[in-house]
């Protein structure tokens, strides 16, 4: 697999990844109609996501070293997502509140993971653009989804989310481990010094975004 292919591998994975935190997880839309339609005080929720999401974020580098641990936190972090976001289909429980948190810091715990496979896949002369690639993508994604949820059914959207998730699931899958070249081995060997930039740029990507959508939702959905 050629480099091209596994760039664009790459972006797909994060891009299905990140419009579920888009549309869902992270103040996504389908969260907020979910919570309204049962009534429900939405600050509660979206705080404590978003600290969980920042802690995973921030403690991924911790014990991911390798391409091979960063793919295996990134599937098994949105298989957890998965999982986490089945009690959402019923009525609000202690499971709503749970799920958010833990599916919050393992969401977190992929994305910057994520940054391995940016690194090791993408010439550094491209990986604005394949940011650029992943926002665009991600976007587009999140705004189908959640233009479904607010005109159709909360539930219909969050079952497009979840089809988000799977897709990138199956992208991760997808992904090379093997070091391929000497500058793949070259940046196994520099992780443990280098893993701090990538990751503070990942942070602030995500904020940025976050922001980016937030004023999206108040042009689209106004209160």
């Amino acid at each position: 697999m050629n480099l091209f292919n596994v760039r664009r591998l790459s972006i797909a994975a994060f891009s299905f990844s990140f419009a579920y935190l888009l549309s869902f997880l992270f103040e996504g839309q389908v969260l907020y109609s979910l919570l309204g339609l049962h009534g429900v005080n939405a600050s509660a929720y979206i705080l404590a996501a978003m600290i969980a999401h920042f802690a995973g974020l921030f403690t991924c580098g911790l014990f991911v070293r390798s391409r091979a641990a960063a793919k295996s936190m990134m599937f098994g972090g949105m298989g957890v997502c998965l999982v986490a976001t089945v009690p959402f289909f019923f009525v609000p429980s202690p499971l709503w509140l749970g799920g958010l948190i833990i599916s919050g810091y393992f969401s977190g715990c992929a994305v910057a993971a994520w940054g391995f496979f940016l690194k090791a896949l993408t010439p550094k002369n491209e990986r604005i653009k394949s940011c650029a690639d992943v926002l665009i993508y991600s976007n587009l994604l999140m705004i189908a989804v959640n233009v479904v949820a607010m005109n159709r059914s909360p539930f219909i959207g969050l079952s497009l989310a979840i089809l988000c998730l799977v897709m990138g699931m199956v992208f991760i899958w997808m992904l090379p481990v093997k070091q391929e070249d000497r500058q793949n081995k070259a940046f196994t060997n520099k992780t443990h010094g280098c893993i701090k930039n990538p990751l503070l740029l990942l942070c602030l990507f995500v904020f940025i975004i976050t922001i980016n959508s937030g004023l999206m939702y108040q042009v689209i959905n106004p209160a």
